[in-house]
């Protein structure tokens, strides 16, 4: 198999596997534990913590682990909202789920939340998000990095006009922590969600950063684990994996960010050249470096991931998360898609163990199948490749 949706999960990478092992097998104690195997456990969290705080420029202090993204942003959201009754949130809306579910339901128990629109491209207005924060505003929360098209947004401003009004500022960098450069400190964050299983660590296991004197109220509660922010046992050889793919993506950023920019280019340029009637989404420049999203006109994207998976290249039309709802793309139709320009998407995301073999092979079957699929299509005639 050729592995290109690695937006929806990464392979683990075998010094994170060996790192973990110790944790699974000898040294097995509770961290909570004051005896030596809880406190070779406790060292352990302290070092992952350390490691994923340098990849983003905090304060270890500042890092609390989760169980993923999706638990880190409902954090971030209920823990900043619920300690103003009746307050509002400021929201994209192309956010993941994990955002847009929670804010369903505290708009349900008196809270409000403006949706902020976006472009063709998938990027927000500064001077409407200006417009939408009124002196109720408790928070602003925007992904970094877009999970479906890719577009980066402008995190900077975005934190910049949250400060001149003293609003806490979130941002969802599942997307984005470990594959570009991010620097909390620089950039003005005061919350940022990361999951480690898109950076090639394992699943189940994500952080929440928050910035030096935010409170927070806890969504889990029991024996005040995490300096009373989340609850529960910590899970020892996720966090410790975590760690190390943290390490493991600061060492070697600066060549993978370099690398699957070039193979994301050399894809992108192939498709279009090679594939009539096709079309990146996204926007063309601020985006992730492994996304490639694409519109193929007169196929369907179910069909073309089903055809593209017989002949062994994986792939997706959007979020892993949300497609059991069956659902379109909220995020493609906030970008003014058509029904037709949403139905025939395809994702393709590159990852660290990617060749340039693999996107040659790609190429080649990918203009067999859209070629096979637009000969049964309605739409034949109108997207042949003559």
């Amino acid at each position: 198999m050729i592995y290109l949706d690695n937006a929806a999960s990464t392979q683990l990478h075998d010094e994170v596997l060996t790192s973990m092992m110790p944790y699974l097998k000898e040294q097995y104690g509770n961290p909570s534990s004051i005896h030596r195997y809880g406190r070779l456990a406790r060292k352990a969290i302290d070092k992952a913590r350390k490691q994923i705080a340098e990849l983003i420029n905090a304060e270890p202090s500042e890092i609390f682990f989760t169980s993923g993204g999706t638990e880190s942003n409902n954090t971030a959201l209920r823990g900043i909202v619920l300690q103003k009754p009746g307050s509002s949130i400021v929201t994209s809306s192309i956010e993941h789920d994990a955002i847009l579910e929670p804010c369903k339901k505290l708009e349900e128990i008196g809270f409000s939340v403006e949706y902020l629109p976006v472009d063709k491209y998938g990027l927000i207005d500064i001077l409407e998000l200006k417009n939408k924060i009124s002196e109720n505003t408790s928070l602003v929360s925007v992904m970094f990095g877009n999970n479906e098209v890719g577009t980066i947004q402008p995190i900077q401003e975005i934190a910049s006009v949250c400060h001149e009004k003293n609003i806490f500022f979130h941002t969802d960098a599942v997307q984005a922590v470990g594959k570009i450069p991010l620097d909390v400190k620089k950039l003005g964050i005061d919350l940022l969600s990361i999951s480690s299983h898109k950076i090639n660590g394992p699943k189940g296991i994500g952080a929440l950063f928050v910035k030096k004197g935010i409170e927070i109220d806890p969504v889990i509660l029991g024996g005040g684990q995490e300096h009373g922010m989340r609850s529960g046992t910590e899970n020892v050889a996720n966090i410790v994996g975590f760690g190390k793919a943290c390490e493991i993506a600061k060492s070697n950023l600066e060549e993978n960010f370099s690398v699957i920019t070039k193979l994301r280019e050399h894809l992108v340029s192939k498709v279009l050249n090679d594939i009539p009637h096709s079309r990146l989404n996204g926007h063309p420049g601020h985006r992730l470096p492994g996304n490639a999203h694409f519109t193929f006109f007169g196929v369907n994207g179910e069909d073309l991931i089903i055809k593209l998976d017989e002949n062994g290249i994986a792939a997706s039309t959007g979020s892993a998360c949300s497609v059991h709802t069956q659902k379109a793309s909220h995020v493609l139709q906030a970008m003014g898609f058509s029904h037709e320009e949403i139905t025939g998407s395809l994702r393709l995301t590159i990852g660290v163990y990617n060749t340039q073999h693999e996107i040659e092979q790609t190429v080649d079957v990918l203009k067999n199948v859209v070629k096979e699929l637009r000969s049964v299509s309605p739409f034949k005639e109108k997207y042949s490749f003559n």
